[in-house]
Parts: C-alpha cells; structure tokens; sequence
C-alpha cells in the first residue's frame, strides 16, 4: 500500500477529487495548507497599500491505495491540478506498512 499526498492549489480540488473517483479511489483527506516553493510568494496590493504574502493557500490531499493503483491515482492528480503555471504543487507517494479500519478492525488492504 502506498500513502499519496498531493499539495495542490485549492480551485483544482473538485477537479482532482472527481478524477480520484474515476479511478475508484474510496476515501481521502484535505487539509488547508499553506506554503511557497519556487515563487516565493507573491505582492498584492490592499487599500493603496502594497504587502508581501509569504505563503501560498494550499490544500494537501492524502490517500491511501493498494500498490497497483499508485502510480494511475499519481497521474490523475497531476493531470487533474496541472494549470502549467508555477505553483502548481507537487504529488509523492510513501509505503504504508499497515492499515486499520477503526469501525470493524480489518487490517491492511481490506482497510483500504
């Protein structure tokens, strides 16, 4: 099993979200985020005044898939939150060793 995490720009969500679910994708979590990578921010200007925003609004969406799955739900988040503009985000995928179902117990891929 793999845990995917995705930061991505939140008006792509509904986006990245309707594609997990093409794929059958079950269940996720989002969490609002905030950060910069190469853009450093940005400057915007508010009641005449010009100001700094340091970090970006992100949402960081995180999944656990089967193994076979990992590499299909990794191409559909990118296609779904790619704009071609920086600041688009990133996707990684990290090896779960166990999983479990809080409501019955299952353990592992049935937990998925």
């Amino acid at each position: 099993m793999k845990l995917i995490t995705a930061v991505v720009k939140p008006y792509r969500l509904d986006e990245v979200k309707t594609a997990l679910q093409e794929l059958g994708v079950h269940g996720l979590t989002v969490t609002e985020a905030s950060g910069y990578g190469r853009q450093r921010g940005h400057t915007e200007v508010y009641r005449g005044a010009e100001y700094q925003v340091d970090l970006v609004p992100k949402v960081r969406i995180e999944v656990v898939v089967g193994d076979a799955d990992a590499e299909p739900a990794m191409e559909a988040i990118v296609r779904a939150a790619r704009t071609g503009k920086i600041g688009d985000g990133k996707v990684w995928a990290v090896p779960v060793d166990d999983v479990v179902r809080v409501r019955t117990g299952e353990r592992g891929p049935d937990a998925v």
